[in-house]
Parts: structure tokens; C-alpha cells; sequence
């Protein structure tokens, strides 16, 4: 699938060649693998809601206050999600498949005793979703081997206890271009201005006009189909956080509540097609999508990063 406007232009990554003549050709493009069966889970690990049906049965408000126990538990499954973000990310290298990845992370994740949150939310096929370069989110993990080159973002939900924790991240695969390294390292700064907005009595769209502010000095696409959430005691409630400036999102963050961001950016435009397994999203010009998220709790004072190990520091996986 080809778009005129993308096709007469320069392709993006500075070769200097038309698009339809370097990164714009078909075999450069992600296509559509072989997509293996469920992975099973074992019959003593506690399962969310959906997990038989594939339809989630219970919603919580835009504005939902954590217990200090439940809080406490979405800190132990996201620290199990980063655990297992990290470990999958160190496995991304040239010929390995994202049915691999997937494969590791599901394994990794049920010997915790978790439940991949992914599997079969609204039917999603996969234990963890695996976007590789114009692939904005929910990439289905297929037969297909990631090439030198590529960029691919790892987003890993893990169920433990009756609470989900949430986070991703877009690493490269072997050597990449300074066109997709800039986009990595742009996005998890945006990410991370995001982040720096959460506050007690702050307003929500604080959030997007700090991460529009950091990318304003370049011309990349904020994603706008899809957008962070309030996340923990169910894996999506009413909460949706934009991660560009929308001044109708005047909802007041407040202490306990549990959110994510996670700014989807894009080289070109901000639009996205989905493929007609209703999940893959990819950016309308073919161009490169990198995505950095986090799960966060609310504090008086600021947030405190759950999607982090003890210890561990926010630090840019590319540098």
C-alpha cells in the first residue's frame, strides 16, 4: 500500500532517493507473518475478566482513587511488566521473530505467576504487542525476523494479583539510522516531559501541552488515534490521556490515581491506517513510529514512576 503524497517525496531516511525507490520499496515494508496459535496459560494463575470471553466486564471511572493495598499491588505487577520488558528488549537482535520475543515474554511472566494482559483483551491473539518501524501500536507478533536496522517497540502488560502494570519501549535493532535514533530519543524525552506534569490538582491536558512542547522543535506527528490511560485495577478505565494539547481534557489529576503515558510519534503525519486485523496500526506515509510508556501513580508532589525496578533510574535506552 503505497500513498501518492509519500511517493513523490524524498524518502525520509536522507539517502536522497525517491521514497518508492529506497525505504518506500515493498520488501522494506512489515508485512503481515504467520501468526501462531494462543499461548496457554496455566490453570492457577489468576486471570483478569476478560480472559476466557475476551470482552472485559467491568469499566472504572475517569477519576478512580486507588486503596493504599491495591496500590501496592499495581507496584508489584508493574515492576514484574518492567522485568520482563527488559529481559524480552535484550533479546531483540537481527533474525530473531517477534513470535520469539513474544514466546520469552509469555514464559517469563506466567513462571512470575502473572497473566500476559494482552491475551485475548478483546481477542488480541498475543501475550505482549511488537511494533516494528512503521508500525505505530498493537503489532501482532508473527514469523517475521526483525532485520538490521528495524526499530521495534516492546509493550509489555502483566496481570498479578488482581491488578495490571503497564509500560513499552522502542529499541533498535542492530545498527539504525540517525534519522530513527533522533525519533527514539525525541520521543522518550517527550515521554519523560509528560511525566514531569503529573501532579496533584494538575490538570490532565497539562500532560499533552508539555509533550507537544518538547516535540514542537520538530516536524514529527503526535499520535492522536490512540492515547495513554488510567490503569491498575482493570487494564483500561475512563481516563485517557492525550499526549498532544487538547483544552476540553480539564480533568483534575489527584493522589492515587494510576495512569500511563506513552506519546506515540511519528517522523510524517500523525494519521494511522489499520490493517485489516483490526489491531496493527501504521502510520499513513510508511514512516517510522517510535513509543516510550510508563505506569504512574499520583502524588502530592509530582509521581512516583511504577514501571521502575528499586533503584533504577529513567534513563533513554538510546543514546
Amino acid at each position: 500500500m503505497f500513498f501518492t503524497s509519500q511517493a513523490e517525496k524524498k524518502c525520509w531516511c536522507g539517502s536522497g532517493l525517491p521514497f518508492t525507490q529506497c525505504h518506500g520499496r515493498s520488501e522494506c515494508l512489515v508485512h503481515k507473518g504467520v501468526v501462531s496459535p494462543k499461548r496457554a496459560v496455566p490453570r492457577e494463575i489468576m486471570r483478569p475478566d476478560y480472559a476466557a470471553s475476551g470482552t472485559p466486564k467491568k469499566r472504572l471511572p475517569a477519576v478512580y482513587i486507588e486503596s493504599p493495598e491495591s496500590i501496592e499491588k499495581i507496584r508489584e505487577a508493574s515492576r514484574l511488566a518492567r522485568k520482563v520488558l527488559l529481559a524480552t528488549c535484550e533479546r531483540v537482535a537481527p533474525g530473531v521473530t517477534t513470535e520469539a520475543l513474544d514466546a520469552f515474554a509469555h514464559h517469563m511472566t506466567v513462571e512470575a505467576g502473572g497473566y500476559p494482559s494482552p491475551l485475548n483483551y478483546h481477542h488480541f491473539p498475543k501475550s505482549i504487542c511488537t511494533s516494528v518501524n512503521e508500525v505505530v501500536c498493537h503489532g501482532i507478533p508473527d514469523n517475521r525476523p526483525l532485520v538490521d536496522g528495524d526499530i521495534i517497540n516492546i509493550d509489555v502488560t502483566v496481570f498479578l494479583n488482581g491488578v495490571h502494570g503497564d509500560c513499552n519501549a522502542t529499541v533498535p535493532v542492530g545498527d539504525v539510522s540517525d534519522v530513527k535514533r533522533d525519533l527514539m530519543m525525541r520521543t522518550w524525552d517527550a515521554m519523560m516531559a509528560g511525566i514531569g506534569a503529573v501532579k496533584n490538582g494538575v490538570p490532565l491536558n497539562a500532560i499533552g501541552a508539555a509533550i507537544e512542547a518538547s516535540l514542537k522543535p520538530y516536524s514529527y506527528g503526535i499520535v492522536r488515534a490512540f492515547c495513554g490511560h488510567g490503569v491498575g485495577s482493570t487494564f483500561h478505565t475512563g481516563l485517557q490521556v492525550s499526549h498532544y494539547y487538547v483544552p476540553s481534557e480539564r480533568v483534575m489529576l489527584r493522589s492515587g490515581m494510576v495512569l500511563t503515558i506513552e506519546p506515540m510519534v511519528n517522523i510524517g503525519t500523525y494519521d494511522v491506517v489499520i490493517w485489516k486485523d483490526e489491531w496493527t496500526a501504521v502510520t499513513r506515509d510508511l514512516m517510522p513510529s517510535a513509543q516510550y510508556e510508563h505506569t504512574l501513580l499520583v502524588t502530592d508532589d509530582g509521581c512516583e514512576i511504577l514501571t521502575l525496578l528499586p533503584g533504577e533510574k529513567p534513563v533513554c535506552p538510546v543514546q
